[in-house]
């Protein structure tokens, strides 16, 4: 504690805070070994305005400070340290989605985050014209729609990118981003490390008909390799980051990740032939490869570790949104009945029921967790959903495990693919809310994939931890050390983790799931149809 307290007081420790969908987390680290020493949060939530998922730009701003307040306050209470000094920094959040400045830095249109299904026409247009797939999140994909429609902000665009790059940016003045989350907003070739320019050749061939002045290079963020230089806190920045004024200025950030790159951090599976799953409100496998895979799959995204290996990413927009609704249910119900439960008391409760006394295939029971519109299955909308026949086994292990069955129904069909393309897993390692209650969405997990997974003591940091590391990486690696060594040597050596094998009649009994999920499908299409959000 001592030796934490002074850490601290000299300002040695290192910061990574990660924009989620639903919470702000903040996580002050050891940078020697990773060891948390404090964290913060704010709780926040995407909202649905004239059809596009949104945040507000005050609201990322209210929720970063009050993210570094609450970690200021932790450490305080912990050390008896005010927080004046970091060694590094570090930001990332939800990959895709687009944010358009104008020259002046005025935003240009509402935020829209990777949950949006407005872009199939562009989506469907860019990846015939590149031969490689641009999945509707995708930072392009929302600038060619853009386009099509006629918006008449695209021709007053002279910086576009994500949630992650818009932070750095604000708080340093550098138009940078990492390579991961780049590689959301436009293909990356491996060989340089850098954007395709072949690519952006042909974009900026494709779009010169309408007349714009600026070329497609110049709006994009410069992109970074984990443990680049990607600028310092300036004192505009410190403000908008602390406004108690107690932060100095000149602290080095570490380049600007997505969600999906602290996720392969924090779970150390940036090693070719290495995995991992993030699951919470949306759901997305990241799978590094040997070699690029055969053949183009709409269902699967092409993108990059941090330190820019091609990575197969299967990406869902559902996940837990709607387990949670039901879970919230059940806590309604508690408190209307006088009884004390603590979240984590019931929602292990309710998840040890499914997994205990549920059927694998849930017996009858089937669910859709579609908060929005899933691209693997074909589905522009989503309308949460609960079928069931007549004799079904309906029961509340039943209707907890269809739940968790659903989550990962479409990452499932996914992976399905690159199964198929015989791509090599040695080791999957799962992250995020799902997995917080212990073993049972690990089991769930390793029977939906039919794949040992781990779980790892530090996953429960996940992306915020990830992204601490990534920052600790900029200031701590050895000449020439690359990530994974640094990683394997630093950060994980001796630390430890659980592994659950698949169950052969588990498995047996999901794939009957999977049957009536797939069946189904035109069942949850008529929903989005005939239930119309006006009704």
């Amino acid at each position: 504690m001592t030796d934490y307290k002074k850490l601290i007081a000299q300002g040695d420790a290192v910061l990574g805070i990660e924009l989620g969908s639903t919470r702000i987390k903040g996580v002050l680290i050891d940078p020697s070994d990773g060891t948390v020493l404090a964290s913060g949060s704010h709780g926040w939530e995407n909202r649905l305005e004239n059809g596009i998922w949104t945040y507000h730009i005050d609201e990322v701003w209210d929720g970063v400070q009050d993210t570094y307040a609450d970690l200021k306050k932790n450490t305080q209470e912990k050390y008896g340290v005010k927080i004046t000094k970091l060694a590094a920094i570090g930001f990332s959040a939800m990959m895709h989605g687009y944010l358009a400045f104008d020259k002046t830095g005025k935003l240009l249109a509402p935020f829209r985050t990777w949950r949006n299904t407005l872009c199939r026409d562009s989506s469907a247009k860019l990846t015939e014209l590149f031969n490689f797939n641009i999945p509707e999140r995708w930072s392009i994909a929302h600038l060619y729609q853009s386009i099509l429609n006629k918006e008449d902000h695209v021709k007053d665009v002279d910086f576009f990118t994500t949630l992650a790059g818009y932070i750095h940016w604000k708080l340093t003045g550098e138009r940078v981003l990492g390579v991961g989350d780049a590689a959301g907003m436009f293909p990356i070739d491996s060989e340089s490390g850098s954007y395709r320019q072949d690519l952006i050749k042909k974009f900026n061939e494709l779009v010169a008909p309408n007349g714009y002045s600026w070329k497609l290079e110049n709006l994009l963020p410069k992109v970074l390799s984990a443990g680049e230089n990607a600028g310092t806190l300036t004192e505009e920045g410190t403000k908008l980051l602390d406004p108690s004024g107690d932060l100095e200025h000149g602290i080095p950030l570490a380049p600007p990740e997505g969600d999906a790159g602290t996720g392969m951090v924090a779970t150390n599976s940036v090693a070719v032939r290495t995995g991992n799953v993030s699951a919470g409100t949306s759901i997305f496998a990241m799978i590094v490869l040997e070699k690029a895979l055969k053949d183009l799959h709409r269902e699967i995204d092409n993108v990059t570790t941090p330190d820019g290996k091609q990575v197969a990413m299967v990406h869902a927009n559902n996940c837990t949104s709607d387990l949670n609704a039901w879970v919230g249910i059940f806590d309604e119900f508690a408190k209307v009945a006088g009884i004390k439960l603590s979240p984590d008391e019931l929602f292990a409760l309710l998840y040890n029921r499914a997994l205990n006394e549920g059927d694998p295939d849930c017996g009858g029971v089937l669910t859709y967790g579609y908060f929005s519109g899933e691209f693997i299955t074909g589905m522009e909308e989503g309308r949460p959903l609960l079928i069931r026949t007549p004799d079904a086994k309906f029961n509340i292990a039943n209707l907890m495990r269809s739940n968790l069955n659903t989550s990962l129904g479409a990452i499932r069909l996914g992976m399905d693919i690159l199964k198929k393309e015989n791509v090599a897993i040695d080791k999957l390692l799962g992250h995020g809310g799902l997995f917080k209650t212990k073993g049972v969405g690990q089991t769930i997990m390793a029977n939906a994939l039919d794949t040992p997974v781990w779980v790892m003591t530090t996953a429960g940091e996940g992306g915020p931890w990830g992204m601490a590391v990534l920052a600790a990486y900029l200031i701590k690696k050895e000449q020439g050390e690359t990530l994974p060594h640094f990683l394997d040597t630093k950060i994980f050596s001796g630390a430890e983790g659980s592994k659950i094998e698949p169950d052969a009649k588990s498995v047996e009994g999901f794939n009957k799931f999977m049957q009536r999920y797939t069946a189904c499908l035109p069942v949850e299409k008529a929903a989005c149809e005939c239930m119309k959000e006006k009704l």
